[in-house]
């Protein structure tokens, strides 16, 4: 079995989770979506998040909005809608269920 293919399927499986985390508080551009990812050492790539970012605005999860930007093109800024930040509260619950399951079973000795 390939370690890293698991790893990545882990990671895969609670992508949304964080994206949607990452927009609760501001809205933000998608370079700034990947900074934080990475800076909690999440490594995504942009042709995995930027099909995300669609189905999820699709999904009526996210809502987008062109700003100018000083320092070349104009930059789409995404945020949570109403029904994303429901969704998001929900997620909040089944991973905190999922999470303490799991820190039951592994860490059992």
């Amino acid at each position: 079995m390939n370690i890293e293919n698991t790893k990545a399927q882990m990671r895969k499986g609670v992508l949304e989770f964080c994206i949607l985390s990452v927009l609760k508080e501001k809205d933000a551009y998608t370079s700034e979506i990947l900074d934080t990812l990475k800076n909690a050492k999440l490594l995504v790539v942009e042709g995995t998040i930027y099909p995300l970012l669609t189905r999820l605005k699709n999904d009526g999860l996210l809502s987008y909005r062109w700003e100018e930007s000083t320092s070349g093109p104009p930059r789409k800024y995404y945020g949570l809608t109403e029904i994303g930040q429901t969704f998001l509260n929900e997620l909040n619950g089944t991973w905190t269920e999922l999470s303490d399951a799991v820190n039951l079973i592994t860490n059992q000795k």
